[in-house]
């Protein structure tokens, strides 16, 4: 009775603990790194409502929670959708990951057409990045986040483009990343007191 052979030693690609995760690496660094920015950057909102608290409870107040909840419906349901594109495409149905991609990316859209209209109603009320300290990290911590949602547009358009399953964990990742930090962003912005 001959035995089995013992299996190959798998290669190293020299990423050590990131070979693991799903799609390319370096996008795993990036998101590492964003995670660590926007950490800091809701540690200084936070460390500034506790120096500042009247200021911050009146600003808030000006603040639209339920254009904050639309958005984060809006993001989670665009993650499920690029969760999905991912889930297809490695069951080899590659029209239907892009079709779910692509609903990933309309319902995106929406999350921007969303921050825009609040963006122009806080304007409209004089609201704006020099009005307090409040204001000058709102506009900066959700302006930052809607940069992110761009660049993850153009990421899922590319990744539509270059149908691989690597190239749809990697543009899904960073999605998801940017769903995240929307989600810690909502409550520490507009709800928390």
């Amino acid at each position: 009775m001959t035995s089995a052979p013992p299996p190959a030693p798998v290669a190293d690609s020299g990423w050590g603990p990131l070979s693991s995760l799903p799609g390319n690496p370096l996008m795993w660094i990036l998101i590492w790194s964003e995670l660590l920015v926007f950490g800091a950057a809701l540690l200084g909102f936070a460390g500034a409502r506790l120096l500042d608290p009247q200021t911050f409870a009146e600003s808030q107040a000006h603040l639209d929670r339920l254009a904050g909840a639309v958005n984060t419906m809006i993001l989670l349901t665009s993650g499920l959708c690029a969760a999905l594109a991912v889930r297809v495409r490695s069951e080899g149905r590659n029209r239907a990951s892009r079709r779910w991609m692509i609903a990933a990316m309309g319902i995106g859209v929406f999350f921007l057409v969303v921050k825009i209209i609040e963006y122009r109603a806080k304007l409209a009320q004089g609201l704006d990045i020099e009005t307090n300290t409040f204001f000058t990290l709102y506009y900066l911590i959700t302006g930052f986040h809607a940069l992110h949602v761009v660049l993850g547009l153009i990421i899922l358009a590319v990744v539509i483009w270059k149908n691989s399953l690597e190239n749809l964990e990697t543009g899904a990742a960073f999605w998801h990343m940017v769903d995240l930090i929307w989600v810690l962003i909502f409550p520490v912005i507009y709800l928390m007191r």
